[in-house]
């Protein structure tokens, strides 16, 4: 029997309360506060390129230079320091940001060029620019909307990357295999397989592959919600997320 397909299975309870990499941004410790800065760039570059990109309208070049641009300024002058969780969610708080920085960009007539005195940080714009056109923005949807939709692309990207690296070295291939082959990509244009069908293609008995796919999705959801609770600014957001992402309700 097919069951517990969806990603987000049953009310779980959440990861254990810690500080979000937005809090840590702020520590007085140098190494916390350049770690914390490493992971909120990973999880917010790509939707504020996207939103640089398609809500500015801005060029390739353009719109590499102003988000090597705006997360130098973030990195140098407290700018996520200066987030206040009353009034809103943190992504909104960088996105608005970063509107304006490009605004006053523009009225300067001047792109910070790449390979300054600024220390850029390495981002992927390339893979950046080929999930543009394989997801091109709806015209239905307003600038914020485009904004959270990439926002939760790169939340299960990042997630899936560290569910990926973690079975992988624990010798869980099979694990992985599965859970990609009939969660991720059931979307695509291939029919998603049978429990029967992915028992034969991996000689292993259909109850082994209902059971791997628990443990999966259940440790996929635990990355997810620890991925979440370190690029969200409040106890609030990360609650309100879980449960939009989820279904997931506090415990």
């Amino acid at each position: 029997m097919e069951r517990d397909t969806r990603i987000g299975g049953n009310r779980d309870r959440f990861p254990e309360t810690r500080r979000s990499a937005v809090r840590r941004a702020a520590d007085a410790d140098p190494e916390v506060r350049a770690r914390a800065l490493d992971t909120l760039i990973a999880a917010y570059w790509k939707p504020v390129y996207k939103h640089l990109r398609i809500g500015w309208k801005a060029s390739n070049e353009e719109a590499k230079d102003w988000t090597q641009g705006f997360f130098a300024r973030c990195l140098e002058k407290g700018q996520i320091e200066k987030y206040d969780p009353a009034r809103g969610t943190f992504r909104a708080y960088l996105r608005l940001a970063a509107d304006s920085y490009v605004s006053n960009e523009r009225k300067a007539a001047g792109r910070l060029k790449r390979g300054g005195d600024v220390a850029f940080v390495p981002l992927d714009f390339e893979t950046a620019e080929g999930e543009i056109r394989q997801h091109p923005p709806s015209d239905d949807l307003s600038a914020e909307q485009q904004f959270d939709q990439e926002w939760t692309r790169t939340l299960f990207q990042l997630s899936h990357s560290a569910l990926a690296a973690a079975l992988r070295a624990e010798g869980k291939e099979v694990h992985l295999a599965l859970f990609e082959r009939y969660d991720l990509e059931a979307d695509g244009p291939a029919p998603r397989p049978t429990y029967q069908e992915l028992a034969t293609a991996h000689a292993i008995p259909v109850t082994q592959v209902t059971n791997y796919l628990s443990a999966t999705r259940r440790r996929f959801r635990e990355i997810v919600l620890r991925t979440l609770r370190e690029i969200t600014g409040s106890e609030v957001e990360f609650a309100e997320e879980a449960r939009r992402l989820l279904g997931i309700d506090p415990t």
